[in-house]
């Protein structure tokens, strides 16, 4: 598989999840994510180098312009609220 095409599906997934960040309620979201998905079909077949670098650069240009200010994090995830939160009692717990 191409470079391009990883960076492509990158910038994909990255458009995912910062929408996920703005609409966390996946019912609210899954319309959004069929408009991302849409407009990125729709220039599947672009054949074009100079075209295909625009729409990179326009992609990459919409995704730091949309960029939450607080994106979401899972709570047990690093840098959420439940983060190694019982991380001292796993280390120190004695089986029965």
């Amino acid at each position: 598989m191409s470079a391009h095409r990883n960076y492509v599906r990158s910038l994909y997934k990255k458009a995912l999840n910062t929408s996920l960040d703005w609409y966390p309620n996946r019912f609210q979201w899954r319309p959004i994510a069929l408009q991302i998905r849409a407009e990125f079909e729709a220039h599947r077949g672009e054949s074009s180098p100079v075209r295909i670098q625009q729409l990179v650069r326009e992609t990459e240009d919409a995704l730091e312009e949309y960029q939450h200010p607080l994106p979401y994090k899972y709570m047990t995830a690093p840098g959420g609220t439940k983060y190694e939160r019982n991380k001292w009692f796993e280390d120190n717990m004695t089986p029965l």
